[in-house]
């Protein structure tokens, strides 16, 4: 019996991953936030990310602006822009930086707790 990989990355970690995500020859990256990984990377290889993007574009509701870019490894003012959530494979994943700033963690989590899984086991569409 072979034990599960060992995680390498967690909740709150800022990575880079290829965009468009295809297999296609030419890809840049774009940065994301890990929002789960643990037992579903250890398990499946997967995590959840949200999208970070950059700060001039246009503001959803739920976006949450980074200020500390230094330790998220980020080169411009930019987002955690909660409605955008995905899937992805570890393997695709570098790690850049952190979100360490616990109002912003807070407000990330809030965003997804209440899209996500609402404490009346709805889901809602505001």
């Amino acid at each position: 019996m072979t034990a599960a990989p060992t995680p390498i990355f967690e909740p709150w970690d800022v990575i880079k991953v290829p965009f468009p995500y295809t297999a296609i020859a030419v890809q840049e990256y774009r940065p994301a936030l890990v929002v789960a990984a643990g037992r579903l990377e250890s398990s499946h290889e997967l995590l959840w990310v949200v999208m970070i993007t950059s700060g001039s574009n246009t503001a959803w509701p739920m976006d949450v602006p980074i200020t500390d870019l230094r330790s998220a490894g980020l080169p411009a003012p930019s987002v955690v822009r909660c409605a955008k959530i995905a899937t992805i494979e570890k393997s695709r994943a570098q790690k850049i930086g952190a979100l360490l700033r616990p109002a912003e963690r807070a407000a990330v989590a809030r965003h997804l707790a209440t899209t996500i899984a609402p404490t009346t086991g709805r889901q809602t569409n505001d």
